[in-house]
This record gives C-alpha cells, structure tokens and sequence, in this order.
C-alpha cells in the first residue's frame, strides 16, 4: 500500500508548525487506513514499557515511555556502547590491557558486595574480557576498570558517555557513572534505552554477540548471564538487565522469530520473575499481533521541502539508501495512520544530493510510531537574483507574520 504524500511541512518550532497547519499555502498530512491508536488494548505491569519492531524502529506499543527513571544497570549499555565505539574507531585495542585500580577493586570487586567479575587488585586485563565481564557478568569493577583505562578517570568517561549518548539522539538520558549505581543525578528513559539497543545491534554486530553467550568465567569464576529471556526459547540473543531498590527490576532484550526482530524494554517492576514475564509477554505480543506495511516502495519520493533562493522552489525527499520504509501495524486494526514530513525550513541552497533534510513522522492514533531521517533526492543550486529577492521578501513577512500571533 502506498500513501500518497503531502507538501512537506517546515516546522520551525511549535509555532511555526502549527502556522503551517492553518496557512493556505500547505497541505493536509497524509493518512492510510490501518493501524489502531494507543495500545491496542494490551496491558502490562511494568510501570515504563516500550516495544519496538527494530528494522523500520516502528513503535508497537509503549507506556509512559519518556518518563525519566533510575538506570540500575541498564547504564551499562551506554558504557557498553562508549567502548565499542573507542575500539571502532581505532582508540583502544581489545588485547589492550587495563589495570584493575584500587578504587575500582573496592567500590566494583569483591568487597563492594554488588555484581562483580572478581578481578583482582592491580590486575592486568584485557579490554576483550572486561567487556565480557560487563556484558555477561554486569560487573561493576570491569566497567571502572574500561572507564579508567580509557579516559584516566570515571569522570572524563561519563562525560564520554553523555556525549556519545548526545550524537545518538538521546536528548533525555544523563549518566553519571559507568556501572548504574545510585544517584539521583543518573536518569533514562525506556524510549532512549531502546534506541540504544537498536544502535548497538546494528552498529556492533561482531560485539552484540557477546550479549547472547549464556556464561563466562573469569578468575576460575563461572557465572551465568543474567537475561532470563536467553533461556525461554524465544529467540532472544540480548542486552542487559538491571535493579536497584529506587529503579526496581528493568531489562533490554531482543528476540528474533521469523526474521523479526523485536526490542522490548521494562522498568520498574517488584520482582525478577515480574520483569521476565512481562518482556515475555511484550515481545509474544508483537511477534503474534503484527504485520509489516510498506508505506513508501524503494526509491520512491516521500515528499518535498520548500527551497530558500534556488533554481527549484522545492527539494525532492527520499529515505536513507532509497530504502523502502515499512511500517508495522497490528493484523485486526483498520483505525487511520498520519505520516507528516517535518523539517526546519525553508532549506538555504546549496543543496546537495544526500543532504539531510526532514524527518518523516507516522502516528498511530495519539502516539509517534517511527520518525525515519528523510534526504535531498536532488541537487538544487542558487538561483537567479530575482528568485533570492522574492524568497527574502516572502520569508520577512512570513516572520511578520509569525510574530504577529505569537504576540496573540
């Protein structure tokens, strides 16, 4: 099913979009049938949930998905995640070798009674079986191990992790340690801890691996992975689990059943078995409940963006790759779909092909069910003299405008 596209909407900030929504000028967003609003009626007793179908990073069900809670854990992604990239990008080596440090030792290793990988003070451990120690074992001593060895001090790596965290768009999360310790300071949501799964699993897939090995043995020390979906037959491979007495029991999995891939992720629930059965629960939801639609086919224009001074007045929009954009609907629901393309606008040229431009957004009912990154299919060039004038002198009564009704 195709959905036939609107004239983008340039949304400058709230404002401004809503402008666009009343101005003449615009056209109405596009909607299809299918596609039921909320939640389809499915419950769940975790406090902050969010399942996400994750090739197309479709929405499938959420609650209370941008509430910021304690990370317990769950922060260990990020740490996770900071790692991989320093080895990705040629920093560190995984036969690197990093010294258990005293502090790392007392507050992470065996005296500090948490999770740990037993690594000895003034050890010397490789970069590879410390992540296997973080990974598998949650252990807190391998994180402020990878964390000082890295960046010399925990400090400097946590804001290593704000900063990549920052460049995957999570504008919400703030971490302040490496391990998910308490503090009041450290907060996430379950919507950005699943964009985080999504990025780890296709951005690190010789590391994700890891995510599924079932146990690991470290200082003649055997210990099971802690994910309870790894055990249940589903086809979950991964992430992590997490608690605290302040975050309660949370986890990040991932399962794959018929080429699907699914992420769900739960916080905040009373006891290890709750947080199981409800990820199970959430993932044989989407498995059994949903099926992909193809909203734009492979190299088909999404939409067009308004151009500030160019040879062309509009700028065609195409996905990522030209990649078809596929969206996942519920099998019994007949309830309308909204897609909107939304960028800030009107584009200054140059423009060239494969410039970022606009986000594509799809509603299912109240909530946001993907937001998938829209690019110029074209290159457009200045234009001539009298185009740029007349485009500035559209644009200086547009903001005439604009401020004429936010003084109303």
């Amino acid at each position: 099913m195709t959905l036939l596209t609107p004239r983008a909407i340039g949304a400058l900030t709230a404002l401004s979009l809503l402008v666009a929504w009343t101005g003449a000028s615009l056209s109405a967003p596009a909607t299809i049938a299918g596609g039921k609003a909320k939640d389809d009626g499915f419950q769940t007793a975790a406090p902050t949930a969010i399942l996400v179908e994750a090739e197309s990073g479709t929405v499938l069900f959420e609650k209370n998905a941008d509430q910021l809670v304690a990370a317990a854990s769950l922060a260990k992604l990020m740490t996770a995640e900071t790692v991989f990239n320093e080895v990705k990008e040629g920093n560190i080596k995984l036969d690197e070798e990093f010294i258990v440090s005293e502090d790392a030792w007392r507050r992470g290793g065996a005296p500090s009674g948490g999770s740990t990988m037993f690594a000895p003070i003034h050890s010397r451990i490789k970069v590879s079986d410390l992540l296997h120690g973080a990974i598998i074992q949650s252990g807190n001593d391998a994180c402020i191990a990878l964390a000082e060895g890295i960046a010399g001090n925990e400090a400097s790596f946590v804001r290593m992790m704000n900063g990549r965290a920052r460049e995957l768009g999570m504008t919400e999360s703030n971490f302040t340690n490496s391990t998910g310790l308490p503090d009041p300071d450290q907060r996430v949501t379950v919507r950005e801890l699943a964009k985080l799964a999504r990025h780890i699993i296709y951005t690190y897939p010789e590391f994700y691996k890891w995510y599924s090995e079932k146990d690991f043995t470290w200082n003649k020390i055997r210990q099971q992975n802690r994910n309870p979906l790894l055990a249940m037959n589903i086809g979950a491979d991964g992430l992590k689990t997490g608690f605290t007495k302040e975050a309660g029991y949370g986890l990040v999995g991932s399962a794959v059943h018929n080429d699907m891939r699914l992420i769900v992720v739960v916080n905040g629930l009373k006891t290890a078995n709750d947080r199981a059965d409800e990820a199970r629960r959430l993932l044989n939801f989407g498995f059994n409940g949903f099926e992909s639609r193809v909203l734009f086919d492979e190299g088909q224009r999404v939409g067009e963006a308004r151009v500030f001074g160019g040879k062309e007045r509009y700028v065609p929009l195409e996905s990522q790759g030209q990649k078809p954009i596929r969206l996942m609907v519920p099998k019994t629901s007949t309830d309308r779909i909204i897609a909107r393309v939304v960028y800030r606008g009107p584009v200054r040229v140059p423009v060239a092909k494969g410039q970022d431009i606009a986000v594509l957004k799809v509603w299912r009912g109240d909530n946001i069910a993907l937001e998938i990154p829209l690019q110029a299919a074209e290159s457009v060039e200045s234009g001539p003299l009298h185009r740029r004038a007349m485009d500035g002198l559209a644009e200086l009564f547009g903001g005439w405008f604009r401020a004429g009704l936010q003084k109303l």
